[in-house]
């Protein structure tokens, strides 16, 4: 983990003490966990936020990619505010969830209806719980290292080690202390980007599978893509085995204005989404195939997959996404993507010129930096040594002293307000934070 300078005078001090009390180990998100203490978030505005002490930092986190117009984008707050003066929940339906759900499904001719519901895990956990539905059957197959939210079976094999990951095919690894038997064995791990071995796999377990759950674009992989032969392969075994294909574009729905499936011309059966969907708020829904979404259809009595939630669709989460999807133009994604184009670049400049072994990858408007330069095709070919994970935690820590920020695994996304200026930004800290790091 990450250190951030430790000063008991400051503002983030106070609040990391008093969060101490309440909270174990001081936090309720692991995923800013960093030692002392990460600094407290005061306000934000486009792509910057400022801390409890008043320093500025260039966002490149944005609340883990959900944020894809930055902070308080003045359409989003209108919205936000308008739509609250009215009431913020309802315990029946409003035109807010019609309205986006019509934004989001015009969007590709894969996602005939959408359901939606409170987060990226719940909309991946709805997912196989209706291709369970559909199937009639309980397995699920996923990718090795792939990061789909807290749901127990996508959990599995999430960060197996060398220690436990198998000479082979891979091994369901659990990934929480306590993980029950029968999840493990109800999940099949793939080998990513291994068409011939994925298949093999899958073919094992054929009859008893319901779904095979793959982001095209997995963070915890590496963030690299999936192949095209990949992707084929899996869409053509699944298909012959009547298994259904999930995509989850919890975060890569932000590559292509209508989804990563688009992007890559695979037609999943169904597609989990959030993060950007929400305009900055709690969203998540399960969008695909008419046929297989009838598992939550009532009307002929107890559907197959009885579905609720008491925030579902709530009225702010709905305006606010309508607002961000209406914002997200194919025109203001391509220029978008081609700011992250020229992130990339610089950042594979900085390494070349400084001689450094750093590699970046990414797609669109998202980037991982990685403290070495091996031939990235999976997530043991990503897995980084200790030293390795020790040279990107000082990495991180540099620029985080620096005023930027990024995630602590090296990750990052851009948003729509930042400028050429804001990438020369990162990318001149990138290389102060290079040579420091690789300083005797």
């Amino acid at each position: 983990m990450s250190t951030y300078p430790s000063n008991t005078g400051t503002a983030s001090a106070a609040l990391y003490a008093r969060a101490l009390k309440v909270f174990p180990g001081g936090n309720t998100r692991i995923t800013y966990a960093m030692k002392p203490f990460a600094p407290y978030a005061s306000r934000g505005a486009g792509a910057y936020v400022w801390d409890a002490d008043g320093k500025e930092h260039l966002d490149l986190v944005n609340n883990f990619f959900s944020l894809i117009h930055g902070h308080a984008h003045p359409d989003i707050v209108r919205a936000i505010t308008a739509c609250a003066a009215s009431g913020t929940a309802f315990g029946l339906p409003t035109e807010h969830e019609v309205l986006l759900a019509e934004a989001i499904c015009r969007r590709s001719p894969v996602l005939q209806e959408i359901r939606f519901v409170g987060s990226g895990t719940e909309a991946v956990m709805t997912a196989i719980k209706a291709a369970r539905a559909y199937t009639g059957r309980a397995k699920i197959a996923k990718v090795e290292g792939a990061y789909h939210g807290a749901y127990d079976h996508v959990e599995v094999s999430l960060d197996p080690t060398p220690q436990t990951w198998g000479a082979g095919d891979p091994s369901p690894v659990g990934y929480v202390r306590g993980t029950p038997p029968s999840v493990i064995a109800d999940t099949v791990v793939l080998p990513f980007n291994d068409p011939e071995r994925a298949i093999a796999c899958i073919e094992r377990h054929g009859s008893t599978l319901a779904a095979v759950v793959i982001d095209p674009l997995p963070s915890r992989v590496g963030l690299i893509a999936a192949t095209s032969d990949y992707l084929k392969a899996l869409r053509e075994v699944t298909q012959r085995l009547g298994i259904l294909l999930v995509f989850d574009e919890v975060i890569s729905f932000r590559l292509h204005h209508g989804g990563a499936h688009t992007l890559f011309g695979i037609s999943p059966d169904l597609v989990a989404l959030a993060k950007v969907i929400g305009g900055g708020l709690p969203v998540g829904a399960v969008a695909g195939r008419r046929d297989v979404m009838a598992v939550f259809d009532w009307r002929d009595g107890k559907p197959f997959l009885p579905a609720g939630g008491t925030f579902n669709a709530n009225p702010l989460t709905m305006t606010a996404g309508l607002a961000a999807m209406t914002l997200l133009t194919p025109a203001v994604l391509a220029e978008l993507n081609a700011l992250g184009d020229r992130l990339r670049a610089g950042a594979t400049a900085v390494f070349r010129d400084l001689n450094a072994p750093w590699q970046i990858t990414g797609l669109g408007s998202l980037f991982r930096l990685h403290p070495h330069q091996r031939p990235i095709h999976d997530y043991r070919t990503c897995y980084p040594t200790p030293v390795e994970r020790e040279a990107l935690s000082r990495l991180h820590r540099h620029l985080l002293e620096h005023g930027v920020l990024i995630t602590p695994t090296g990750s990052g996304a851009l948003s729509t307000p930042m400028r050429e200026a804001d990438v020369e930004r990162f990318l001149s800290a990138l290389r102060d934070a290079v040579i420091a790091v690789t300083a005797p």
